[in-house]
């Protein structure tokens, strides 16, 4: 059985192995009532947020990981792999800016990832 520490690990790893960057876990355990933890990554392009995310799909899959839902596939800039106790957000860099989960999360634990 996967726990939810080393599910967000597995996440990073499998972002990391397509060149994500600034790789980003946050413990929202006790904060957020949807899910326990965020894998929030850049990419340099809507071509890499598509690579980053199915990688992210394919490794989980390959550990009998379920998605539960995906979003944002299309446009490409801002992709929510939803895997219950974790939510991976795959931005290209300009959105990630915009959108600061970091900051608006910032009372969540933080730790940087280093494939």
């Amino acid at each position: 059985m996967i726990d939810n520490h080393n599910l967000a690990e597995l996440v990073a790893k499998a972002a990391s192995d397509k060149k994500a960057r600034d790789i980003i876990i946050m413990d929202l355990l006790g904060i957020s009532p949807v899910t326990d933890s965020f894998v929030i990554c850049s990419a340099n392009s809507t071509t890499q947020v598509q690579a980053i995310a199915d990688n992210i799909v394919e490794q989980m899959e390959e550990q009998g990981i379920r998605l539960l839902r995906k979003e944002g596939y299309r446009e490409a800039r801002w992709v929510l792999l939803d895997y219950g106790s974790c939510v991976a957000h795959v931005f290209v860099e300009d959105d990630r800016v915009f959108y600061n989960l970091e900051r608006l999360w910032s009372d969540a634990k933080q730790m940087s990832y280093q494939g």
